[in-house]
């Protein structure tokens, strides 16, 4: 049997010496008692900065504590931040699933049920996933033994539950988006290219960077190369609204944003906003209708003709460079 002196938080966004779970080892007994459970504990926060209510921290305080009360050694902790609960594409879950697999614990223990899987589908095929492996699920908040057929049944409601609250939540969320987009208002801090916020939260046009904008469309009409149109910019020292160098992925960015055009969008909401206008139709037409070109013109590219294609790409825009 194994003594957990020291169980750090298994995050794969954080790659540390201390994301495989680094536990001190000592022996004991040669004949362990077998009534003692194997515990993990999964946490998981939406954003990067919550409230120390959902914190990480604190959910796996009040998961620890269970545990304890259960007798539980807890073998590994598993946590998600910043990590959507609509789905299970989350690297410390998936870590969690596969562990199982590998007869690594007993039971997954977690504070609240939205915690560990917001969707009904998600949270069902989770369980029997963990179910072929013997582990079993407790909520620290909620009842949940889904050892006994009783037990299942809650869960399954329960999950239904947390499922409805999430969808009312979103249902809100996309409200007020709505209620933003109708005032034509930008929902972050960082506007892009060509504008700044006003106190109420709309864009106004920054003439100077307007210009930019309409230099870079221009630009590349001429050039036809969105790696020629970042090498001159950048030859002149003019960064992105983010400071940095320009490459052909910034630069299309520019080119494929209808927000230049006065067409706004946000969320499901699009309408025409004069207002916002910076370059006409006509060129951004132009300008769609060359990268759709090109596109097209790439796709439609032989097998053997690409890597001479690549390579004339790579000599002119090595020669531009000199």
């Amino acid at each position: 049997m194994i003594n957990q002196r020291r169980v750090p938080s298994l995050n794969r966004n954080n790659p540390t010496s201390d994301s495989l779970i680094n536990v001190e080892q000592v022996p004991t007994d040669s004949n362990p008692d077998e009534s003692v459970s194997r515990a993990v504990i999964y946490a998981r926060t939406s954003v990067k900065k919550p409230d120390n209510h959902y914190s990480i921290d604190e959910q796996v305080r009040r998961c620890w504590k269970q545990c304890e009360k259960q007798n539980w050694d807890v073998v590994f902790v598993f946590t998600d931040e910043a990590e959507s609960g609509r789905n299970t594409e989350r690297p410390a879950f998936q870590e969690m699933l596969e562990r199982a697999r590998q007869d690594c614990f007993d039971v997954v223990v977690f504070w609240k049920l939205d915690r560990f899987c917001r969707s009904v589908v998600d949270l069902v095929k989770t369980e029997e996933k963990l179910s072929q492996c013997d582990v079993a699920l407790q909520s620290v908040t909620e009842y949940i033994d889904t050892s006994s057929p009783v037990g299942r049944f809650t869960f399954r409601n329960l999950a239904s539950a947390a499922e409805l609250e999430s969808d009312l939540t979103s249902q809100r969320v996309q409200m007020g988006m709505h209620a933003m987009a109708r005032k034509h208002r930008w929902p972050n801090a960082s506007p892009p290219l060509g504008y700044e916020l006003t106190d109420e939260q709309t864009l106004s046009i920054l003439e100077v960077e307007a210009e930019l904008v309409r230099r870079i469309y221009n630009d590349y009409i001429d050039k036809l190369s969105m790696p020629q149109v970042a090498y001159d910019l950048n030859g002149d020292d003019i960064t992105t609204k983010g400071d940095s160098e320009w490459d052909r992925w910034s630069v299309r960015k520019v080119l494929a944003n209808e927000l230049y055009r006065g067409q706004y969008q946000l969320g499901d909401y699009e309408e025409y906003v004069d207002d916002y206008r910076i370059v006409s139709d006509e060129l951004f037409e132009a300008v769609t209708e060359i990268r759709y070109r090109f596109k097209h013109a790439q796709e439609s590219v032989p097998e053997d003709r690409k890597q001479a294609t690549v390579e004339k790409i790579l000599g002119e825009f090595r020669a531009a460079k000199e």
